[in-house]
């Protein structure tokens, strides 16, 4: 496991690498990004942008969604993975802010997990990024960035992952250090070929020196 000092050194390396590193999801206010990061579960932040270039030009408000059928709702995301689904989820979202919060949308962690289709992660998600609420919102990249380094266990679960890197992260670097982990697995430690043999963390990676060792053998 990485120490205090060794968690350190990988923060700086991670702003060196991606200084400007942020939310790629596009969008314009926070009713937006909620639906942005609702729709990005198992889907890429790229084919969401795609969809949502047309759907929040067609949709502006909770009631919009509401006024048409599920089925026009389906149509228009079908290229994202689980649309049925997620455009239940959508209207059961849209009618709660209406009911419940003047269409508004709720601006603390727990409110947003009231809402359909919102996790932990996406309400961390939403809180920082249009909130600015220190978060550490853990998906697929955090997750896996956070066990290869040895910062967690690889037997940890999400909500573990979580819990132990804001224990380990100073609170004003939370979502800062969150985004650009979330890079740093997207476009370079990546889950089937990580950059390992460029890596500026290899020294302390023991996932990537592992690796290293094992395709030096073959090389053999």
């Amino acid at each position: 496991m990485l120490t205090k000092k060794d968690i350190t050194i990988v923060r700086k390396e991670l702003e060196n690498m991606f200084p400007d590193a942020e939310c790629e999801l596009i969008h314009e206010n926070p009713f937006e990004l909620v639906i942005a990061v609702l729709l990005s579960a198992q889907c890429t932040d790229a084919l969401v942008n795609k969809v949502t270039k047309d759907l929040f030009q067609k949709y502006k408000t909770p009631e919009d969604y509401l006024a048409v059928t599920l089925e026009e709702l389906q149509s228009d995301i079908r290229s994202i993975g689980l649309y049925r689904n997620k455009s239940k989820n959508i209207r059961k979202l849209c009618e709660t802010l209406i009911e419940k919060y003047d269409g508004i949308v709720p601006n603390t962690k727990e409110e947003l997990e009231s809402l359909a289709g919102v996790g932990r992660k996406t309400a961390n998600v939403v809180a920082s990024v249009a909130f600015g609420e220190p978060t550490i919102a853990v998906d697929t990249h955090v997750e896996r960035v956070s066990k290869r380094l040895g910062i967690c266990r690889w037997k940890d679960s999400v909500l573990e992952v979580e819990k132990t890197l804001m224990r380990k992260i100073p609170k004003e670097e939370w979502s800062d250090t969150h985004h650009r982990m979330i890079f740093f697995g997207r476009y370079h430690c990546k889950a089937k070929s990580p950059q390992c043999e460029t890596c500026p963390l290899l020294d302390l990676c023991r996932e990537g020196q592992k690796r290293m060792k094992k395709s030096s053998k073959v090389i053999v």
